[in-house]
């Protein structure tokens, strides 16, 4: 007995010795789905770099995820090379050649509701494809037809819907009839466990591996878009579909303490408002004040305040209007903007203008970030804008058309679906890119990779960006814990303090409201579900998948 029990003990610590520890994580990719992520993580598996690694991501959250995931609506991609090398490619989408400034108001000039969101009208040029190939062009290292397989695989042998997917398609299957008719793909009243194939988005998916950009922009894939968007109203043409060039525009550049960030610039407001927000509050010391203290709080909240009210008047497609970002982003500038702020009190909106030199935004955007064992960092924010776009599916390609057009102004002063309210700077011409509040970002720490970072959220994205960021670097969180934190969101107009439900404590709601702040329960919702990347001053890396999605980590 006793022979047997040492017998037991011995086996017992032998297992202890020589249990091992996970490997250090080499590379990873971190997306909505765990199929996507694991597309882009095979690539790097397979020697292919982080850019390789975006094309599959990309393509496979097209069939994987299509409340977001596309290839017919645009992005914004930001990069840095392991030799510190830095860019971005804008391919937002367009307004086609026929749309006009007045193109959703009636004849008394009033916004005709619905127009820019769902139907043929609201749909903008798709830059997806032609941006994910001209990354592969110009950074890739595999032949497409390799990084767009994965995707193709997954169309022909089907998805598992998760449980949050099948409750967002059934909550949307009134709209998708309504515009689409009852036969169509994604309103067969979906329940989590049931496989989705996708035979035509594979066949279309074919046509661009073969052909490239003009398997999509001058095929029959092209004539079926046209085709369907024009059959619910729109004016989407060939000859629109033809003309469209994404563009390499230079990132906007920031630092805060000793980060220096890299992010998207316009048409993107995200760096922009990420810079002002970070440069705001950067001469208070928010580390003492706590992690989601009333204090610390108050200060973000006054800062994306004031932030907001500069996108709204000055921020659109630089092609078109000038953007005073100098001015913008000048340290004089942003002190000038703090002068008037309390730490007692909150600033009434109304009495928060724009400089001295509004919109809702869908919040169905999908980011994904990507590193792989050299040290090549991407980041890519992507959408349709509204959840499943304008709700217009083409079946002979099994995809839905983006929404983007609501994200112009539609008439100065006027909120979009998300609330954000836009000016002159961005109002409605043709082959002009709509505004953007998506904000992928890359962070450096002494000079050394250290952040990527983004989220979905329409017009909550920047926010959540800020505070991500900061959860790592003044709060100490590890990655996955600075995900998951609870978020607040502010956008100068509506005046409400938007928090997530049942996230913050009475004790802290009722200090924001002492200080002056709008917080109401009818306001609060999930915000943003960011999915990053840590890497360590001893170069660890850690990865943060959003709870808040089905989002997920693959790693090697």
């Amino acid at each position: 007995m006793k022979k047997s029990i040492i017998s037991l003990l011995c086996l017992a610590l032998f297992a202890c010795s020589t249990k091992t520890t996970s490997p250090p994580i080499k590379g990873a990719v971190v997306s909505a789905r765990i199929e996507a992520s694991e597309a882009g993580r095979d690539i790097l598996k397979k020697g292919g770099n982080a850019y390789d690694a975006m094309v599959a991501t990309s393509f496979a959250l097209t069939v994987v995820y299509p409340v977001a995931g596309n290839i017919t609506g645009g992005g914004f991609f930001v990069y840095r090379s392991a030799e510190g090398e830095t860019g971005s490619l804008d391919y937002r989408e367009m307004a086609p050649l026929k749309a006009t400034k007045d193109l959703y108001l009636d004849d008394d000039g009033n916004v005709i509701p619905g127009k820019s969101t769902i139907g043929g009208l609201a749909v903008g040029i798709p830059g997806a494809v032609a941006g994910i190939l001209e990354v592969h062009r110009k950074l890739g290292s595999l032949p497409l037809a390799d990084l767009i397989q994965p995707a193709i695989d997954l169309a022909e042998k089907g998805y598992i819907v998760s449980e949050k997917q099948a409750k967002s398609y059934n909550r949307y299957s009134k709209q998708f009839t309504g515009v689409n008719g009852k036969v169509t793909l994604y309103a067969k009243g979906y329940k989590a466990g049931d496989r989705v194939k996708n035979i035509p988005l594979a066949n279309a998916l074919k046509e661009i591996a073969a052909k490239g950009n003009a398997g999509f922009y001058e095929s029959w894939v092209a004539e079926a878009m046209v085709n369907k968007t024009r059959a619910t109203g729109g004016i989407l043409s060939l000859e629109d579909l033809k003309a469209y060039l994404p563009k390499w525009r230079d990132p906007l550049t920031f630092s805060y303490k000793d980060l220096n960030l890299i992010s998207m610039a316009p048409p993107s407001s995200g760096g922009i408002c990420l810079g002002q927000m970070m440069k705001m509050i950067e001469p208070y010391d928010i580390k003492s004040m706590g992690h989601n203290s009333v204090e610390s709080m108050h200060l973000m909240v006054e800062a994306e305040r004031r932030s907001y009210a500069d996108r709204s008047h000055f921020l659109g497609d630089p092609d078109f209007v000038a953007v005073p970002q100098d001015h913008l982003m000048d340290e004089n500038y942003l002190l000038s903007r703090m002068e008037n702020y309390s730490k007692e009190a909150a600033t009434a909106s109304a009495d928060v203008s724009h400089g001295d030199i509004i919109v809702v935004e869908s919040d169905e955007t999908t980011h994904f970030s990507i590193l792989d064992a050299k040290g090549n960092a991407v980041a890519v924010t992507t959408t349709l804008n509204g959840a499943y776009g304008s709700k217009v599916f083409v079946e002979e390609i099994g995809v839905f058309m983006n929404n983007e057009m609501d994200d112009f102004s539609s008439k100065p002063g006027e909120p979009n679906m998300f609330g954000l309210t836009g000016s002159e700077a961005n109002s409605i011409a043709p082959k002009k890119r709509m505004l953007s509040s998506m904000t992928p970002t890359i962070v450096e720490k002494d000079n050394k990779l250290y952040l990527i970072v983004g989220t979905p959220g329409g017009s909550t994205i920047i926010t959540s960006v800020f505070q991500t960021i900061l959860n790592v670097y003044e709060h100490g969180m590890e990655m996955q814990a600075a995900v998951n934190a609870p978020r607040f969101h502010h956008q100068w107009l509506p005046d409400n303090l938007v928090l997530e439900p049942e996230k913050f404590d009475a004790k802290t709601i009722e200090g924001l409201q002492k200080k002056g702040h709008s917080v109401e329960a009818k306001y609060s919702k999930i915000i943003g579900k960011v999915d990053a990347i840590h890497i360590s001053e001893s170069g660890t890396i850690s990865v943060g998948a959003d709870p808040r999605g089905d989002d997920a980590a693959a790693t090697h």
